[in-house]
């Protein structure tokens, strides 16, 4: 039972931490593909490539303080249905949205390899078994 435990556990573990890694370069991927570069009065990253979760990041939370700046101060729910700012609300509401979302997918698989690393290391310590210390003799 040991050995499958261990058998699984590093298969799981190998598996999970490579899909992390091709998922976070399928991410930085498709982020660079839209040539997007954060705003320079961003408060952060100002004039890098969006290719990883700090640029994103940066670049939706830039678009958020535009956006406010033209609809003074209010969000796409609080604009007046007749508002001609309410599509530019909409439209940042999504690209924030889409930049969050990829900060979340590099979040996760970040996990995804620190958690196969982590569950590799447990079957191959699985796979080692416990050394048996003789109890001492009392006299």
């Amino acid at each position: 039972m040991r050995t499958v435990a261990a058998f699984t556990a590093i298969v799981v573990g190998v598996v999970m931490a490579i899909a992390g890694v091709v998922t976070w370069f399928v991410i930085s991927g498709t982020l660079a593909d839209q040539n997007i570069t954060v705003s320079d009065d961003a408060s952060c990253a100002a004039g890098d490539d969006v290719n990883g979760p700090i640029s994103a990041f940066c670049q939706a939370d830039i678009i958020d303080q535009h956006t406010l700046d033209i609809t003074g101060g209010l969000t796409y729910a609080e604009l007046e249905q007749d508002d001609p700012n309410r599509a530019v609300a909409m439209d940042s509401a999504f690209l924030q949205a889409s930049l969050f979302t990829s900060v979340v997918a590099f979040g996760v698989a970040a996990m995804a390899v620190v958690l196969g690393i982590v569950l590799t290391l447990v079957g191959l310590a699985l796979r080692t078994p416990a050394r048996v210390v003789a109890p001492e003799r009392v006299t």
